[in-house]
């Protein structure tokens, strides 16, 4: 039988990877793999080396997660990858023999994406350089740099998303496109002027990154028939809620992959596209050439559309668009920046839409943030405080005892590993429906809404924490305002 590591040489030479990845399985081979692709591939493995091996089918983060473990014992290989890219040619492409603030901004925009980070701050402090991380929501600095880095690390960050370097007095946009190891990621790049000198973050769009199913979102099981049924109509609006970073587009994209099909025309319109899918049409917001959110909508009703979706709606003219479009018979999908479900409705109101013609279109709310789950490998057992109690009794719900954080070197210490989605759902019913055409308040339309069964976004997070998926301060900090 074959050697490993042979096995393993011979692996790292396929030019693509990311569908299957060798393991050792005690003295014996297992190759994961995902989709028809995958197989193919490690097949052929297993036929050109010559080795026993069983296949096991698996998510495709999986096998990302092996292939970088891989990639980075064998650190001539990795170092080879990284400086594969496409729109950006030198990111990554120079030697690491180059100068040290080329090394350090390459070493710290890898790390960044193996750790799963979603921005990098470069940001001076009083007498000392910083780099933090945002993980799961919270920023951790990574690293403190002496004061003299700042010029030349932003000058540096500037160079590869081309922008003007000389240019230090206004804020600046720019992107870098590349690729480590099997993953395409997206760095869109923003510079501001500071007190304490330029400021760089970097948020970080992974191409690469495996879409989430309805099932997969965290939706509770008691929402997600209603939410199938709201996404099958013909038309109407449905709208996710929630602040900048909760989730809103992953789940309206988990919607997109129920709905796809051959006989359906899908086109979005987005500021930025985050994800690319297979028979939809995605168009990006370009204000250049004046491709808005209301400019495309228009557009894309001349297209024959049977679904829309418009990345966020933050204007009058987005939400008249979005209405006449449901109107004319679309199911039109958006999100927009309120604090719960029932708000939604008022804040339409102020952007000017009819309430007649609101209350004939919108279908469903969904109100959504993202909370940290627990670690399972540290976490521990509490008697319940009693500012907890008292947080959940005001819904009635009793509780006595939940799991809080701990933090082991499997959690970066911070007791938290991924996150996941903590939800509400509006159904629109004839009797808020009438509150609506009343120009009724939020209060009034939760009120009516209880009344038809809706439970707000504190009912599913008292099933999280009783279950030991995450602590009550994460759903306090979500839903304690509400």
């Amino acid at each position: 039988m074959i050697d490993y590591d042979k096995l393993i040489d011979v692996y790292l030479k396929y030019p693509d990877r990311g569908d299957f990845a060798p393991i050792a399985d005690g003295d014996k081979v297992c190759i994961l793999y995902t989709g028809n692709v995958g197989l193919g591939k490690a097949r052929h493995l297993v036929f050109s080396t010559g080795a026993k091996a069983s296949f096991r089918e698996v998510e495709r983060q999986e096998i990302l997660a092996e292939l970088e473990r891989l990639e980075a014992s064998r650190d001539d290989e990795f170092e080879g990858d990284i400086g594969d890219f496409e729109d950006v040619s030198d990111i990554l492409s120079a030697s690491y023999d180059d100068a040290p603030i080329i090394k350090l901004v390459n070493q710290t925009i890898i790390q960044a994406a193996k750790n799963g980070a979603s921005d990098i701050h470069f940001e001076g402090l009083t007498g000392k350089f910083a780099v933090r991380f945002r993980i799961d929501g919270k920023l951790h600095t990574v690293k403190q740099y002496p004061k003299s880095l700042q010029e030349s690390i932003i000058a540096r960050i500037k160079v590869v998303s081309d922008l003007d370097v000389a240019e230090t007095r206004k804020a600046q946009d720019g992107r870098i496109n590349l690729r480590i190891g099997n993953r395409d990621v997206d760095i869109r790049v923003s510079t501001v002027p500071s007190v304490t000198g330029e400021k760089a973050v970097l948020r970080i769009l992974e191409k690469s990154k495996s879409l989430v199913t309805i099932d997969k979102t965290g939706l509770p099981e008691n929402l997600v028939p209603r939410f199938r049924k709201a996404i099958k109509r013909p038309n109407g609006i449905i709208l996710v809620t929630g602040p900048t970073g909760s989730g809103k587009t992953t789940t309206l994209y988990a919607a997109l992959q129920e709905l796809v099909s051959d006989d359906t025309n899908i086109m979005t319109i987005e500021d930025p596209v985050e994800y690319q899918m297979e028979k939809i049409t995605q168009v990006q917001v370009n204000r250049t050439v004046d491709i808005t959110f209301a400019s495309a909508v228009r557009a894309f009703l001349r297209q024959d559309p049977d679904i829309i979706l418009i990345g966020e709606i933050r204007d009058t003219e987005t939400a008249q668009a979005a209405i006449q479009a449901s109107l004319t018979g679309h199911l039109v999908l958006s999100t927009l920046h309120t604090n719960n479900a029932p708000t939604a409705v008022a804040r339409l109101i102020d952007m000017d839409v009819e309430p007649f013609l609101l209350s004939s279109s919108i279908v469903a709310v969904l109100g959504q943030r993202l909370v940290r789950k627990l670690c399972p490998h540290c976490r521990k057992e509490v008697s319940a405080e009693q500012y907890v109690k008292d947080f959940f009794m005001i819904e009635g719900l009793e509780i006595e005892k939940y799991y809080e954080p701990v933090g082991c070197d499997r959690c970066l210490h911070t007791g938290f590993s991924g996150r996941l989605g903590v939800f509400e759902m509006l159904t629109i019913t004839d009797g808020i429906r009438k509150l609506i055409n009343e120009r009724a308040d939020s209060s009034a339309i939760a009120k009516e809404a209880r009344n038809a069964g809706y439970k707000p976004m504190m009912c599913h997070g008292y099933e999280m924490v009783s279950s030991g998926i995450t602590s009550p301060n994460e759903i306090i900090a979500v839903s304690g305002n509400d």
